[in-house]
């Protein structure tokens, strides 16, 4: 597998291209945005670790111009430690965040989980229909009125999760454990922030149709009968 490194401190991008490389994925790094962008939309290219503060195109604008042609799992590396930074970040479309200076064991770590949770996937007998939503789990992706969504790995796991029980009230701890396994370590407002994403690519108009609040509860997908 084929991780690209956009970071413009070459120290950092040497650290962490040694240690992935030491656990025998193969990487390749980057030190701008552009560059690192035509690197990460190579079809071979399993995750992008990419710095938010890059020369060039910014990690933002990298981020946003992948999540609009792939669905490629993104960890973002930043300076800014903050929970209303981390939820930037995943608003952007990442699917995890790493504030600095943390351990590169770490990041090798969080690469080989995000990995996980993208292949080890249940195929379903068939896509889930409901209405115009279609969930193809064996071709991990999501179409409305056959148009597909473009969701991110994230995403689509967290609607295949609701769309497993349609009509069913899911807690963010209960949607965490079913999307990504039991002991998953993210944080509730992780949740919001994907789902937030999911409506703005599924729902066609302003008041979600798909993707319901259970208000002090959680989430649930709309059934047939409600549509």
């Amino acid at each position: 597998m084929r991780i690209v490194v956009i970071e413009d401190d070459a120290v950092v991008a040497e650290t962490l291209a040694l240690y992935l490389e030491q656990a025998g994925y193969s990487v390749t790094t980057a030190a701008n945005g552009i560059a690192g962008l035509a690197l990460a939309r190579a079809r071979d290219v399993a995750a992008v670790i990419l710095d938010l503060m890059i020369p060039g195109l910014s990690g933002q604008e990298v981020c946003q111009q992948l999540r609009r042609e792939s669905a490629v799992p993104i960890i973002m590396l930043t300076a800014r430690a903050g929970l209303d930074d981390r939820v930037a970040g995943l608003e952007l479309g990442a699917d995890d965040y790493v504030a600095k200076p943390f351990s590169p064991r770490e990041v090798v770590a969080r690469v080989q989980a995000l990995l996980r949770r993208v292949a080890a996937h249940p195929t379903p007998p068939a896509p889930i229909v409901i209405g115009e939503l279609e969930i193809d789990g064996w071709a991990r992706q999501a179409r409305m009125g056959g148009r597909a969504l473009g969701l991110t790995p994230t995403e689509f796991k967290l609607l295949e999760a609701l769309g497993r029980s349609p009509g069913r009230v899911f807690t963010r701890e209960e949607l965490l454990s079913r999307a990504f396994g039991p002991g998953y370590d993210g944080m509730d407002r992780t949740v919001d922030v994907h789902i937030t994403n999911l409506r703005r690519k599924l729902e066609r108009g302003r008041q979600p149709k798909y993707v319901l609040t259970a208000h002090g509860v959680g989430y649930r997908l709309a059934s047939p009968s409600d549509l």
